[in-house]
């Protein structure tokens, strides 16, 4: 494979902005799309990009992603979730491009007691979850040079996410109430974006390690944990001290149901690439301090 760009979909989104910073930084060939530049489950545009680009590897990060939504957006979740990534396939095996797509933990329904491998068998929850199965089926029967990268709980300075919420809601409220009976590891975009270019430059030296990898953060927590270290970092800038309770997820219903266990098996991906992603409490202080230093005095 020769230096030919990454082409990234979903480069709006909070992954596809934080490999397109990565990919600079490191001087990595990128041409990123949003949407509107480039959306998946429009053939001919995918055709179109894959033409003029040229790249060496196509990456997906655009997807559906709101799971409550989901449930009642089906359509929608499966055009973007399987459909999107069945047409990338297609068109990727076609023009001999390798291709590298993010899933998620939602494909597992959480029961196992420990973290999951790649092996073990998928049974999603909800719409969010069998849609982004879908895809993952769609891609290996239609793309046997692709690379499913499953990821879980991810957090970063871009875009919306679990931990830029906790930090609103700091500043808002004095009592915080946050499940505390689902477990999984958090993962930051920058870890996501190491991995991927970790992925490239395996390609770019002639491996060719096809099939399915879990990278998630190292070590485990629940949202209470999660919530409880953002809320004790965020102080060390704001003063500001919310109580942070905990409650069940009985006590906090939403549309979809979620894993009690989101917990991934990274070693795999570490062992083929070289990369593990870093413990996610360093991770989170680094996104808060990155976070507040954005924030106007």
């Amino acid at each position: 494979m020769n230096e030919a760009p990454i082409l990234l979909f979903g480069a709006g989104g909070q992954l596809g902005r934080e490999l397109t910073a990565l990919a600079h930084e490191r001087g990595v060939p990128l041409v990123g799309l949003a949407r509107a530049d480039g959306d998946i489950t429009d053939r001919a545009a995918v055709a179109r990009a894959s033409k003029t680009h040229r790249p060496g590897l196509v990456v997906n990060a655009a997807a559906f992603t709101a799971v409550d939504r989901a449930e009642s957006e089906t359509v929608a979740a499966f055009s973007a979730n399987a459909e999107g990534p069945a047409i990338l396939a297609e068109a990727t095996a076609e023009a001999r491009i390798p291709l590298l797509h993010v899933s998620t933990d939602y494909v597992f329904d959480g029961s196992k007691p420990g973290p999951y491998v790649e092996s073990d068998p998928v049974a999603p929850l909800g719409a969010y979850g069998a849609s982004k199965s879908e895809g993952e089926v769609c891609i290996r029967a239609l793309q046997p040079h692709h690379v499913i990268l499953r990821t879980a709980w991810v957090y970063g300075v871009h875009g919306a996410n679990f931990l830029k919420t906790m930090l609103r809601l700091a500043a808002e409220r004095d009592v915080l109430r946050v499940v505390a009976d689902q477990r999984g590891s958090p993962t930051a975009t920058r870890d996501l974006a190491e991995a991927i270019l970790a992925v490239r430059a395996a390609l770019m030296g002639g491996a060719e390690p096809w099939g399915t990898y879990h990278v998630a953060g190292q070590g485990e927590t629940t949202w209470h944990g999660f919530a409880s270290a953002i809320i004790a970092e965020q102080a060390r800038f704001t003063g500001r001290s919310p109580i942070v309770d905990a409650i069940t997820t009985a006590e906090f219903p939403t549309p979809a149901r979620r894993p009690a266990n989101s917990v991934l098996d990274s070693a795999r991906f570490a062992a083929i690439f070289g990369y593990r992603a870093k413990p996610w409490q360093e991770r989170m202080r680094e996104v808060v301090a990155a976070l507040m230093a954005q924030r106007v005095p």
